[in-house]
């Protein structure tokens, strides 16, 4: 049986969400990492991967600027740092440099690799989907990577929780 609640309190029950990384390079040629809750695979053939990103926020004005972006899956090793990468803003601090995140070299894209993640993805935008106070950005899988040392991804339980590992 089914009863009639508020919108925030259903959405609630979304939770374990994943939580990504996502890596863009701004006009100046700084990268940038945002942390996300919204992303998904949208397609197999081609590959493509959609992200959605608030409209205030300096990682979608650097999307925005440029056409490719890196999805990274980090392990729960790095909650840390992405706790960090979702509660500050690139615009004030420099967030590689502040977290200690490692980056390496991507094939197909101008956007690093997260080096410690358990998978990364190099996107090339190919549509852009205005969705009220977000964009989806929806990229095709240029190159894909995974860590050779396996690693439990991180999750979210919530927003009143921190980043961590639910067990599953």
């Amino acid at each position: 049986m089914q009863i009639h609640v508020p919108f925030d309190q259903a959405a609630r029950l979304k939770y374990p969400e994943q939580v990504v990384l996502v890596l863009t390079v701004d006009r100046n040629n700084k990268v940038n990492v945002i942390t996300l809750g919204w992303s998904m695979f949208t397609s197999h053939q081609p590959p493509m991967m959609a992200i959605s990103v608030g409209l205030s926020r300096y990682s979608h004005e650097a999307l925005t600027g440029r056409d490719e972006f890196v999805l990274a899956f980090p392990g729960r090793n790095m909650a840390k740092e992405a706790l960090y990468c979702g509660t500050n803003s690139g615009r004030a601090v420099d967030k590689i440099i502040e977290t200690g995140l490692e980056l390496t070299d991507s094939l197909e894209v101008s956007v690093p690799l997260l080096k410690d993640a358990v998978a990364n993805f190099e996107c090339r935008i190919v549509e852009r989907l205005l969705t009220g106070d977000h964009t989806i950005f929806v990229g095709q899988v240029v190159a894909s990577h995974r860590n050779q040392m396996p690693a439990e991804r991180l999750y979210t339980l919530g927003p009143s929780y921190q980043l961590g590992y639910p067990g599953l």
